[in-house]
């Protein structure tokens, strides 16, 4: 590996003692993500080629079939199911997550969790701006500002585990974090601006099932004697009333899993659990829930998302005079690589903090890339940014799956030449 100037072993580093614990975590997190990727990109595929095809109004049909129980505003099309039921599995795994990271991960420590908040809130705003310069003067095309600021997880670390094999296990730690907290910001985005109307009632009553599951979730030993693997089926159906309540009040019911996340107890790293105590409650519900979000949840939402008629090459080609795809599309392949990298210059710079000794600027421009792949919350604010049938509603969804593919090429290309050298370093320090 690269060895530590003097200069550079002076000066504090992004991450200088991420454990060889958390490193391994990441790499667990990143090979389920990897059969995850790859079933949402080829049920989007299968989706597109569908929506395209003889047989385009069997695909419309099924993703627009209505089911559920009408009363509790739970009568929903197929695709309004995978967009706010299943998604919201994938959400309380990203809740989930960042409570780990803040409570035993990382961004615990304010020295580390410094950079790659900022530097999300870099690839959020440079994309957003960028958006709304290109669609100036267009109120309606302006709506959609925030669906260039999302970046997909999912996607984005399949990319990164099939590609690199040899990069520094720090640069996959930044990308993970990095984009834990891009998707807090999106969380943060959708209930500020995409929430119409809120009935107040449901709302309240699905902040006081989610403060009873918290304190159940807290306390589960205290209160049923029971170990983390059966204390999960009591909380499951209390969840489910909360993301009813919650759906049912207006706010979009992926907050719920937000939420619900939070509320788990995390074990710290370093707490003595004690030699019966087992896996603590967050291990068993990630362990239980990430095959669900990475093979099922998230690849459904995909396919109902993803599924949109272009009109063939020349109905590709006329999108792009639409300047929500034009905007889209440089936001995020220009956008979120430029805000990354100068958001992560600018505060290493003001606070006086390099990048890990076996890191590269090159390397930061390429996790840029890869959050360029926006795709699943992308898909979802274009839901909720622009009326389902409209042409804005359909260009968005091509714009989003043109820059992911572009952005995941780019980074692929940049990041597999940065994980050769590496590979060429491991080589030549293991002949040493």
């Amino acid at each position: 590996m690269v060895k530590p100037s003097p200069r550079l072993a002076k000066v504090r580093a992004v991450f200088p003692s991420s454990s060889r614990d958390e490193s391994r975590r990441i790499g667990e997190i990143l090979r389920k993500e990897t059969v995850g990727g790859i079933l949402l990109v080829s049920l989007a595929a299968i989706a597109l080629l569908w929506a395209n095809s003889p047989w385009a109004e069997s695909y419309f049909a099924l993703r627009d079939f209505e089911i559920g129980y009408e009363p509790w505003h739970l009568r929903l099309s197929l695709g309004a199911w995978a967009a706010d039921g299943l998604l919201a599995i994938f959400f309380f795994l990203v809740g989930l997550e960042l409570k780990r990271e803040f409570v035993a991960g990382d961004l615990r420590r304010f020295s580390t969790a410094v950079v790659p908040i900022v530097a999300a809130v870099g690839g959020v705003i440079v994309p957003a701006v960028i958006y709304l310069a290109v669609v100036a003067g267009s109120p309606e095309a302006a709506h959609g500002w925030a669906i260039p600021t999302a970046t997909d997880i999912a996607f984005a670390v399949a990319v990164l585990a099939i590609i690199g094999s040899h990069l520094p296990s720090a640069l996959r730690i930044f990308l993970l974090t990095l984009a834990v907290v891009d998707d807090l910001i999106a969380i943060g985005i959708i209930a500020l601006f995409y929430t119409e109307t809120i009935e107040v009632l449901p709302l309240v009553l699905a902040l006081v099932v989610i403060a009873v599951y918290g304190v159940i979730a807290q306390r589960y030993r205290d209160f049923f004697h029971l170990r983390p693997t059966a204390a999960w089926l009591i909380l499951l159906p209390i969840g489910l009333v909360a993301w009813a309540l919650v759906h049912a009040s207006g706010v979009h019911a992926t907050i719920a899993g937000v939420l619900l996340g939070f509320t788990i107890p995390v074990l710290h790293k370093k707490a003595d659990r004690g030699p019966d105590s087992g896996p603590g409650l967050a291990e068993v519900f990630e362990h239980r829930f990430r095959p669900l979000s990475a093979g099922f949840a998230v690849p459904v939402f995909a396919f109902f998302s993803a599924g949109v008629a272009i009109g063939g090459g020349e109905g590709f080609v006329s999108a792009f005079t639409d300047p929500v795809v034009v905007g889209i599309v440089v936001a995020l392949v220009v956008g979120k690589p430029l805000g990354i990298t100068a958001a992560t210059w600018i505060i290493t710079r003001i606070r006086r903090i390099n990048l890990d000794p076996s890191l590269r600027w090159m390397d930061i421009v390429g996790v840029g890339l890869l959050a360029g792949i926006g795709f699943t919350v992308s898909l979802l604010v274009a839901e909720l940014s622009f009326a389902a049938g409209s042409e804005h509603h359909d260009h968005a969804k091509v714009a989003i799956l043109t820059a992911s593919v572009v952005a995941a090429l780019a980074a692929s290309v940049l990041l597999g030449i940065r994980n050769r050298r590496y590979r060429r370093l491991d080589a030549a320090d293991a002949e040493s």
